[in-house]
Order: structure tokens, then sequence, then C-alpha cells
């Protein structure tokens, strides 16, 4: 598959992250990488992703992630089209889903 973001910088801090071992190692990493606005708005965009998969409907993913219709639809949009990784990810996680947010 071809990759938009491909690159030797891009594989650095792919190949860094594959390293974290617990979700404390997460917490450190990505408060020291990103900024708490970068952090939320990727939370928001998973949150998304799960509810859009469990066929909620927008005005409740708003209500529950206070997400706009624009960040909505562009998840939608990576879950009709993209790579395929949000349900990938969701099923391999299986019963570790429950545990992180039901």
């Amino acid at each position: 598959m071809e990759y938009k973001i491909k690159n030797e910088n891009t594989d650095l801090l792919f190949s860094t992250i594959l390293e974290l071992k617990d979700l404390d190692e997460c917490y450190a990493f990505f408060e020291d990488l990103c900024t708490v606005s970068e952090i939320r708005s990727m939370t928001q965009r998973i949150a998304v992703a799960k509810m859009l998969l469990q066929k909620r409907v927008y005005t409740e993913i708003m209500s529950k992630t206070g997400a706009s219709t624009a960040t909505i639809s562009r998840v939608n949009r990576s879950l009709q089209h993209g790579c395929n990784s949000y349900r990938k990810l969701f099923r391999r996680m299986g019963g570790h889903r429950n545990r992180i947010n039901g």
C-alpha cells in the first residue's frame, strides 16, 4: 500500500510508538510529543469512529464527544474510503474494547 505520509521521519515516529510498552508510557510519550489540544483531537476522532461503527447518529455523537459535524464527516469518510485501520484495530482489541470506555 502506498501512504501519502510515508517518509523517513514518519517511519521514525511510528517505530518509536511501536516501542511503547503500556498506557503509562503512552501517556508520557504523547504528553511530551503533542499539545493537549492535539491529543484531545485524536481522542475525539477515535471516539467518533467507535460510535460511527456502532451505528450511532450524528446528533448523539456530537452530544457525547463534542465533535463538529465536519469532524464526524471526516472520520466517516475515513471509515468508508480509508485504509480500514479503525475497524481492524477495534477488532484486534476485542475484549479490551470494553475495558477502554466500553
